[in-house]
């Protein structure tokens, strides 16, 4: 959707990376009439210049650092679509240049770079919000929407299980964590929004299987202690072959009146107490409930993208701000030093 003539738009984007996962965030700015991309970055100036061209946009606009192409193009919006080691000194600039960023999933290749970033967020006044488009499906709005609604009571013990085999090939067959570091954040981050609580502490058994094709360890069970008194369990493998989850995990949450069943393909439903069983029976009469509330939002990226511009327009925080989303870094971290370390690690509170 282009800005009407004249008219200038909102949000002036600088789109740093320009890989095919770029290409998503470039639709996404071309849907709405407030946003325009105004230049492109990439240490690569002939993959700036290739995604210039899809764009339609000459060549002036493609850069290979980030700083020149802000103070050329008044851009006051950053696109984050690099590599993980790459996001602080991304981050960094451009909140020093005046410029709030939106990013992809991880934020930071280390927890110091993360609370590093965080600060330097705050410290200029602009706003850091991060890609986790999992939070943004229909079922885990309406999973949400069950707990909040009071249908299992307090959440008490939530498992998730996550196993698939796929053979990607490449890079993450030859990462220590591929599973943790990669994949995990996901899961651990959709735990944080169901429970509504923030990691406590981890033990974490990281291991790699006699059959895996990774190199590094691709299959590990953790255990969370979270913020609201309960227990989050992962049991997680990427060298599982055979009766695959789904790639958003298969969930049960067991809570004071009962349990949300959520297999991650098909809607969820709690199974609960009656209002009118009696305490104290050895077993209760369950009835079973569905979503009260149908999610009408998008979903995925456009679904986070969706909140995150909502955020910058009514100057608050986004959902998934950095201020939020560190809590799901400090699992993933965690979990790996624990394996490591092989003890349980403490995940101090951060505001």
């Amino acid at each position: 959707m282009q800005t009407a003539p004249g008219e200038q738009p909102t949000f002036k984007v600088v789109q740093v990376g320009c890989g095919n996962m770029a290409r998503k965030w470039t639709a996404y700015a071309a849907q709405r009439a407030d946003m325009a991309i105004v230049a492109l970055v990439d240490i690569h100036r002939p993959a700036a210049e290739a995604m210039a061209e899809t764009l339609g946009l000459g060549p002036e606009h493609c850069f290979t650092d980030l700083e020149t192409a802000v103070k050329a193009s008044g851009a006051n919006l950053v696109f984050d679509v690099t590599i993980p080691q790459v996001h602080k000194d991304i981050v960094m600039t451009a909140a020093a240049l005046g410029c709030d960023v939106m990013g992809e999933k991880p934020m930071a290749a280390s927890m110091a770079d993360a609370e590093t970033m965080m600060r330097a967020v705050e410290r200029h006044g602009r706003s850091y919000a991060v890609m986790q488009n999992r939070r943004y499906t229909r079922q885990i709005r309406e999973a949400r929407g069950l707990i909040a609604g009071g249908a299992i009571g307090r959440p008490g013990f939530a498992t998730a299980n996550f196993f698939l085999g796929p053979h990607f090939g490449g890079f993450r067959e030859a990462m220590d964590n591929p599973l943790l570091l990669d994949m995990a954040i996901h899961t651990f981050d959709q735990a944080r929004y169901l429970l509504q609580a923030d990691p406590v502490s981890v033990y974490c058994h990281e291991f790699n299987p006699a059959h895996s094709w990774y190199d590094g360890n691709a299959a590990a069970v953790c255990v969370f202690e979270m913020s609201d008194g309960s227990v989050f369990t992962y049991n997680g493998s990427w060298c599982a072959e055979g009766a695959p989850t789904s790639w958003e995990g298969e969930w049960r949450i067991n809570g004071s009146r009962g349990t949300l069943i959520w297999d991650g393909t098909n809607p969820p439903y709690a199974s609960a107490i009656g209002e009118d069983e009696e305490p104290g029976r050895f077993s209760r009469e369950l009835t079973r409930l569905d979503p009260a509330e149908p999610y009408t939002g998008r979903e995925g990226h456009d679904g986070c993208f969706d909140e995150m511009l909502a955020a910058l327009r009514e100057r608050r925080r986004a959902e998934t701000d950095c201020t939020d989303n560190i809590h799901s870094m400090a699992m993933v971290f965690g979990a790996i030093r624990s394996a490591r370390e092989g003890r349980r690690i403490p995940l101090a509170a951060r505001d």
